[in-house]
């Protein structure tokens, strides 16, 4: 077989295997990330560098898990990244010796903003997914992976990497709290009479 026909081959592959996962990569991204446009460039990324590894891969195997631990490994490494260049940044403090005065560089003068709070503003009624997105990354990672994309234990630990003890606690942990958000939530509303134990 020629280095073109071996090519051609693992993009056929690539094509059948993984470009159907695209929607629940981006489902993944946008739970992680909170932020469509974060989210496409979260899928991008994926996508990119699960082809350029593709010759990794074992054809026929969980390519959705596989594409999924790429995914959430590319968002934490990108959230570092954030986490240490906002870091050098607060520390950037310019000292002017002619008027002996501290001056904050022009970043820290300009208007903080929240896209996630912006983004989640317009899907306010969408309960459900703002108490998931309320939950920590990794109890939120495992509650996605399991009741949102179906992806079983031993899928889940090779996502998140961890013990599957570790997955079932955080998913019981997790669940359990959105038991209870939801549960305020319904009787907040009046969908639910806690007296009665029945809806209203």
């Amino acid at each position: 077989m020629t280095p073109t026909e071996t090519r051609d081959d693992g993009t056929r592959g690539f094509e059948r295997e993984a470009l159907p996962h695209m929607d629940a990569v981006f489902r993944f991204a946008l739970r992680l990330s909170g932020s469509p446009a974060e989210a496409e460039d979260l899928v991008q990324e994926t996508f990119l560098k699960a082809f350029r590894s593709w010759s990794q891969y074992t054809p026929g195997t969980r390519c959705k898990s596989w594409l999924l631990t790429i995914c959430r490994n590319v968002f934490l490494r990108s959230r570092e990244r954030v986490r240490l260049h906002r870091e050098i940044l607060e520390r950037e403090v310019v000292f002017n010796e002619a008027s002996q005065e501290v001056v904050q560089p022009i970043w820290a003068m300009l208007p903080s903003s929240d896209p996630e709070g912006e983004f989640f503003n317009a899907i306010v009624g969408d309960v459900v997914l703002n108490a998931i997105d309320d939950l920590p990354e990794e109890y939120r990672s495992a509650v996605i992976l399991s009741d949102v994309e179906g992806l079983s234990y031993a899928e889940i630990v090779e996502v998140m990497g961890v013990p599957v003890g570790t997955v079932k606690s955080r998913l019981f942990r997790a669940r359990r709290h959105l038991q209870k958000v939801l549960f305020d939530y319904a009787v907040e509303m009046g969908y639910l009479d806690p007296a009665s134990g029945s809806t209203a």
